[in-house]
């Protein structure tokens, strides 16, 4: 699940190189004194630099990134070489991915050290830097802990290998459904990037495509995978344009991201499009709200707000107007501050998407009540960037389609609810927190198809732990259950 960013603008004209050949660092990437980092793709055979390449501006519009381009050319012959190898044996991938973990969160990749590597997301992207060191340590946690994770997901009537002596009775085996993944990333947070290892774990040779709005992410952690002993042609990283991007799903068994070329294939069972999260809270007459309002408040601006995991709209039965206020004054109160500052709590993004974000979270709160960020929520930081301050507005009745707005940082809509409403104002929900008691309720939130994941009582909607489900299991899209007997 990603979170919209701001309006698109017009992409930066690529510049060219005189020449494609492999790149000058060994692994695809240059840390420059003063210039735009290199990245350069990652293929099959090793690094390649493209001709096409691309420039990533910071926050403030200056180069910060010159990104490699793959050919459409380059990117089939990528392809081809990812399904001709054989995938590692199960415990050499399971390790390897543990250790990939360990070297993004601690070793030197690329010229960029861990804390270089942060700051330079931080000030690319405008997520604050304890969020993005944050996510460092989360995905060294979670790579660490992926079989124990894919565990949880496998059926459990099913082995994981035909030699396993069940099958000589017949027993159902986990099997692929395919060999190679095309990853279309998302670039809203690093968290992202946590996901698709799985695919590697369950023998996948995988091809990601990074989002031009943050590529170092997954930029660096192939440069791990392949540190920690993923041959080249087992995960490859194809930055490049439209039609270069839709050859390389379309060359894949199976597709997952948040990109418009997913969008394109969103009806192909192959295919898996992210969606936002609109994740929500439910706040019943029967729970006492302001026992819980710093968990409701932490599940709206927790990681500044940019995950599909955060709070976008509040429902609450009976009079909202005290929720609204309560949160107003909650989330006034978070300071405004550069993305690289040690106390930054909020996303930034450059003054003229700021701008634009704000006047289409402006253009769908018109006629709601607002609490906070009625004025405006781009803060300007007077070095061409802005601050997202947080918003707050109250809805008049409860199936307002402004409650469906979700936006790249702390803005939450709060609606009434009422028992005649029942479910329907809470479908299409990532993860929905239900502050109630009322079991009848809660068993038609969790019969729900839309709702994907109930936390019910004081928990936080971005809590989350080894084996759980995201949006259900992806292990479920790439995976299936079949028959095995033999002799």
């Amino acid at each position: 699940m990603t979170r919209p960013t701001a309006a698109p603008t017009a992409p930066t004209p690529p510049s060219t190189t005189p020449s494609a050949g492999p790149a000058g660092a060994a692994d695809g990437s240059a840390a420059t004194d003063g210039g735009p980092l290199v990245l350069d793709v990652l293929g099959p055979t090793g690094a390649y630099r493209a001709r096409n390449r691309q420039s990533v501006p910071d926050l403030t519009g200056a180069p910060a990134v010159e990104l490699g381009l793959a050919p459409r050319l380059f990117v089939s012959r990528a392809m081809s070489a990812l399904r001709a190898a054989t995938p590692l044996p199960l415990d050499g991938r399971v390790a390897a991915i543990a250790r990939a973990g360990e070297l993004f969160a601690t070793a030197e990749l690329g010229g960029l050290t861990p804390e270089a590597y942060e700051r330079a997301v931080s000030r690319i992207a405008g997520i604050p830097l304890p969020v993005v060191r944050t996510a460092t340590r989360t995905l060294a946690r979670r790579t660490a802990d992926l079989y124990r994770g894919l565990r949880h997901a496998r059926p459990a009537g099913a082995v994981g290998d035909w030699r396993d002596p069940l099958t000589r009775t017949g027993r159902a085996v986990w099997a692929r459904r395919g060999e190679v993944l095309a990853v279309h990333a998302a670039g809203n947070h690093p968290g992202t990037h946590s996901m698709w290892p799985e695919a590697l774990a369950l023998g996948y040779r995988v091809a990601v495509r990074p989002s031009r709005r943050e590529p170092l992410t997954p930029h660096r952690l192939v440069m791990a995978l392949r540190a920690a002993g993923f041959p080249d042609d087992h995960v490859v990283l194809l930055p490049a344009e439209h039609e270069a991007a839709g050859a390389m799903l379309r060359a894949a068994d199976l597709a997952y991201g948040s990109d418009e070329v997913i969008r394109e294939f969103a009806d192909d069972r192959s295919v898996l499009p992210l969606t936002p999260g609109r994740s929500k809270v439910l706040l019943t007459a029967d729970d006492d709200w302001r026992c819980h309002l710093g968990t409701v408040v932490d599940s709206i601006a927790h990681h500044g707000g940019t995950g599909c995991v955060n709070a976008t709209a509040v429902f609450v039965e009976g009079d909202p107007a005290p929720v609204a206020q309560a949160l107003a004054e909650r989330l006034g109160a978070l300071p405004s501050l550069p993305p690289q500052d040690e106390n930054a709590v909020l996303p930034v993004q450059s003054a003229a998407s700021a701008r634009i974000l704000e006047k289409f979270v402006l253009g769908r709160a018109a006629g709601a009540r607002p609490w906070l960020g009625g004025d405006g929520i781009a803060d300007d930081l007077g070095d061409g960037s802005a601050v997202l301050r947080p918003a707050v507005f109250q809805l008049g009745r409860p199936d307002d389609p402004a409650a469906g707005t979700e936006v790249p940082f702390p803005c939450v809509w709060v609606c009434p609810w009422n028992r005649e409403a029942w479910t329907a104002p809470l479908r299409d929900t990532l993860v929905l927190g239900a502050y109630t008691a009322d079991e009848r309720l809660i068993d038609a939130l969790l019969h729900e198809p839309t709702i994907s994941n109930l936390h019910i009582g004081d928990h936080p909607t971005h809590w989350t732990e080894t084996g759980m489900p995201h949006d259900g299991y992806l292990a479920d899209f790439l995976m299936r259950s079949k028959t095995v007997l033999r002799g």
